[in-house]
């Protein structure tokens, strides 16, 4: 098979790129804004070539977002500093979705916490267990991991939960973990952390707002469903 036309000896009108310069990024496809930021294919294949496989064998372009940088690295056509490339452009796109416009960061209610804390978590491929800590006026001081767990479950200890708390002299915190699987039902265990944990912050005089359960697009309030109350 003979060696793929390179990408920069396409016509103007057809290259990426230029495209993207003269009509604005919206009228690129998927596999088009890849390939730009793979920069270069590989022998017999154009970047966007390359692009279109990737996004083929992950379903979309959630799906290759989800992979981290040792798995993109394997891709044929990628290797490490393309990998590299790809996943800070992922994290910040994350970034940029979670912290909005303003710069300031209020979490009065599940909605918002959901929107601030979803897109850096939603994706995540193991379970992570992060305590977040309030001001007076709910809003954010830090956030705080406190524990990562194996695909279907994560240890936490109340003396780690509630120590980054007494220590930030937060006014409240909110509990927030994700579920690998994408589906945020709470189980059985969930349950008895949450009540466990809001019975210590009774005794410390520490509110727990709530615990949010995070899935893929979408979200559980343990608080609207009763589960902190005394």
């Amino acid at each position: 098979m003979s060696p793929a036309r390179r990408m920069r000896d396409w016509p103007p009108e057809e290259r990426p790129r230029e495209r993207l310069y003269r009509k604005g990024p919206d009228s690129l496809a998927d596999a088009e804004l890849l390939a730009l930021q793979l920069g270069t294919g590989t022998r017999g294949q154009t970047a966007v070539d390359v692009a279109r496989e990737m996004l083929a064998r992950y379903g979309s372009l959630s799906g290759l977002a989800r992979r981290d940088v040792a798995e993109l690295t394997r891709i044929p056509g990628v290797g490490r500093a393309k990998a590299v490339r790809l996943a800070a452009t992922f994290e910040l796109t994350r970034r940029l979705r979670s912290r909005g416009t303003d710069g300031k960061v209020t979490l009065g209610s599940p909605e918002r916490v959901y929107a601030h804390f979803g897109p850096l978590m939603e994706d995540l491929r193991k379970e992570v267990f992060r305590v977040v800590l309030l001001d007076a006026q709910n809003g954010l001081i830090k956030d705080v991991v406190v524990s990562e767990g194996t695909l279907s479950a994560s240890l936490v200890h109340p003396r780690e939960v509630f120590r980054p708390a007494i220590l930030e002299s937060a006014a409240s915190l909110i509990l927030l973990h994700n579920h690998p699987s994408g589906d945020p039902t709470p189980s059985r265990e969930d349950l008895r952390l949450t009540r466990q944990l809001a019975e210590c912050g009774r005794l410390l005089d520490l509110r727990i707002h709530d615990h949010v359960v995070l899935g893929q697009g979408r979200f559980v309030s343990l608080a609207q469903r009763g589960i902190l109350e005394a």
